[in-house]
């Protein structure tokens, strides 16, 4: 099969296309075979090697968390899903794979495509959809009334996440440059900040809850437009303890290293009065099921910004790279 697969840390050039073996689905596995996939900023941060201390994948490897597709083949004890099931999934963290022809999902962490949408709108839901819905519903436990400001709305996380708020009941503040004002204002952003003329921080202020989908000075300055007692997630900024501990099944060693890590920032959240928490997004087939009755109940819109063919997913990379997408960026395998 044809893969894209990751063989050395670094630029571009350290993932290539090339044919490789066809995995075969173990216990409580479905096989798929993939018609589209998602990208996401995780993909070319783990070909940067940054998170290897995470991760620690074994290369060579096949790259790839997003995937929508038709079941071509189950595994001893998987019993969800039958043969020409359309299905779409997050693959687990442990494992990538999803930037193949053919691929292998824990039957779990899938879920049936969306009626109302074809192959490649499905993939770009799965890990885009669930750190959104996590962070906000799970994390930030955000209620009717609450103030959320999102930072990048416009982004493949964001879109899902102005909406997701919404339908929580929250007043939503987020940023965006001109070009995706009108894209924010349609999801239900109820203030934007111009992101190149104006500084957030300056106009901004009580908020309850912030997500970060940026990092940086972006995520320092955050900090400054909170209520005490307030609480930011982030999926950009500095990974902290909890995530050690909670996304990554306990790891404790890797915790005593992030405790020493993160220290500035939770310095900064303690000078705030405000809790911080860097978010591991974990797969969720049931998860996965939620967002798609939204979908199909025309609750929650899909943004893509741009189809490349899947020969091309290198360059679909560095367009993703270049952090200008409004919505998702997709390739397309047929």
């Amino acid at each position: 099969m044809l893969a894209y697969v990751l063989e050395s840390y670094g630029d571009a050039g350290g993932a290539v296309m090339r044919q490789q073996r066809a995995p075969e689905p173990g216990p409580g596995e479905i096989l798929v075979r993939v018609r589209a996939v998602g990208l996401n900023p995780v993909d070319f941060k783990i070909r940067q090697g940054k998170l290897r201390a995470i991760l620690k994948p074994r290369l060579p490897i096949v790259m790839g968390n997003d995937l929508a597709g038709e079941v071509v083949g189950v595994g001893a004890n998987a019993a969800k899903f039958a043969i020409g099931d359309h299905v779409y999934a997050r693959v687990g963290k442990d494992r990538l794979g999803a930037f193949a022809e053919l691929a292998c999902v824990d039957e779990k962490d899938a879920a049936s495509m969306p009626r109302s949408l074809d192959f490649t709108a499905a993939a770009a839901v799965p890990l885009a959809g669930l750190t959104a819905l996590q962070a906000l519903r799970d994390e930030l436990n955000v209620k009717p009334g609450q103030k959320v400001f999102i930072s990048g709305g416009a982004g493949g996380v964001g879109t899902f996440a102005i909406q997701l708020a919404k339908r929580l009941g929250a007043d939503v503040s987020t940023t965006a440059s001109p070009g995706g004002e009108a894209l924010v204002r349609s999801l239900g952003a109820d203030r934007v900040v111009d992101y190149t003329s104006q500084a957030f921080q300056d106009v901004l202020h009580g908020f309850d809850s912030g997500f970060d989908l940026i990092g940086g000075d972006t995520l320092d300055k955050m900090f400054s437009i909170m209520k005490r007692g307030g609480k930011i997630v982030s999926v950009a900024g500095v990974p902290e303890p909890q995530m050690a501990l909670k996304d990554l099944g306990g790891r404790r060693l890797l915790a005593a290293a992030l405790w020493l890590i993160s220290f500035r920032i939770r310095a900064r959240a303690r000078r705030a009065g405000v809790a911080y928490r860097y978010l591991f997004t974990h797969a969720s087939g049931d998860d996965l099921m939620h967002l798609g009755d939204l979908i199909d109940q025309g609750k929650l819109k899909v943004i893509v910004d741009k189809a490349f063919p899947f020969a091309e997913i290198a360059d679909a990379m560095a367009y993703l790279e270049g952090g200008r997408a409004k919505g998702k960026v997709v390739a397309r395998l047929a």
